[in-house]
């Protein structure tokens, strides 16, 4: 299938494209590496008017930590460019960062697919937006009004929906601290498919690396957004030796909390169970770092 007709526009600038963005209306969309919008479009699912290119803007590709030890990935950065990044670009503490990008799709869409799409685009499986929420992220955006920090946990809104205005621009998504012992895993009926349930943990060791302080636990095509679970936080929370016990009640406890749907993609029983096998996995994996 073909899009519906629109009318291209290209973007020299950010303040540009957001002064466009408040001319043109809703009837406008922002694209770049276009992976998710394309697609969209080509199926009527999306039909906007006008489209947006910000694709060749300069500034906005840059992978670098900061003064602080944080991670700053600019929204034209693409997957594969992070999944590539020298070491001294994601630091020490972001290997999680880089070892998700081998989960999205094929290396053709992780070629030209950005991380400012995907979080734009805020699908509940994506593994950007998973990472946002389970590292605390905050989201730049930039628009006619100047610029706001949007933390992870208010961007997401729900299914395909995101705080970001009409006429703002995604520039770029901060990580403020290192993740040295995350991980994320997901389970997909094809290898590139998108995941059926993701799950992503970031524990808290103690300096032996035995035994567990604390943590977080994402989970992400359980819900309109990807969401984190308190109830297995609290698990890790309690402490205890980092090994299949522990990990096995967090798992547990992870599935009991979740509410997840059921469609064609397979029963909320059945992400349970899947729920229970990658939240144990990705505390295997974070341990083993």
């Amino acid at each position: 299938m073909k899009p519906a007709a629109f009318t291209y526009h290209r973007a020299r600038d950010v303040d540009g494209a957001a002064r466009l963005l408040a001319e043109l209306g809703d009837e406008a969309k922002i694209i770049a590496g276009g992976q998710s919008l394309v697609a969209m479009m080509n199926f009527r699912l999306a039909r906007p008017e006008h489209l947006v290119d910000i694709g060749g803007l300069d500034g906005l590709d840059r992978v670098r930590t900061d003064a602080d030890g944080g991670l700053r990935v600019g929204a034209l950065a693409t997957h594969h460019a992070v999944e590539t990044a020298p070491p001294d670009a994601l630091g020490t503490g972001f290997a999680v960062v880089r070892e998700a990008m081998h989960w999205i799709g094929h290396l053709p869409i992780r070629t030209r697919g950005t991380v400012g799409g995907s979080l734009a685009h805020a699908d509940s499986t994506a593994e950007w937006c998973l990472l946002a929420v389970l590292l605390d992220a905050e989201l730049v955006a930039r628009g006619p009004s100047g610029e706001r920090r949007i933390p992870a946990t208010d961007f997401f809104q729900g299914y395909y929906t995101t705080a970001l205005a009409p006429d703002e621009i995604l520039v770029e998504v901060v990580f403020p601290r290192p993740a040295p012992h995350a991980a994320l895993t997901e389970f997909a009926q094809r290898r590139g498919d998108f995941a059926v349930v993701a799950a992503a943990v970031d524990l808290r060791l103690d300096r032996d690396g035995r035994s567990v302080a604390g943590g977080r636990v994402a989970l992400g095509g359980v819900a309109p957004r990807p969401v984190r679970v308190p109830e297995a936080e609290a698990v890790l929370e309690r402490g205890g030796p980092a090994g299949p016990e522990l990990f096995a009640e967090c798992a547990e406890s992870a599935a009991a909390a979740a509410r997840p749907p059921a469609d064609a993609n397979g029963s909320a029983r059945h992400r349970r169970r899947l729920i229970r096998t990658l939240v144990a996995r990705a505390c295997e994996e974070a341990t083993s770092r």
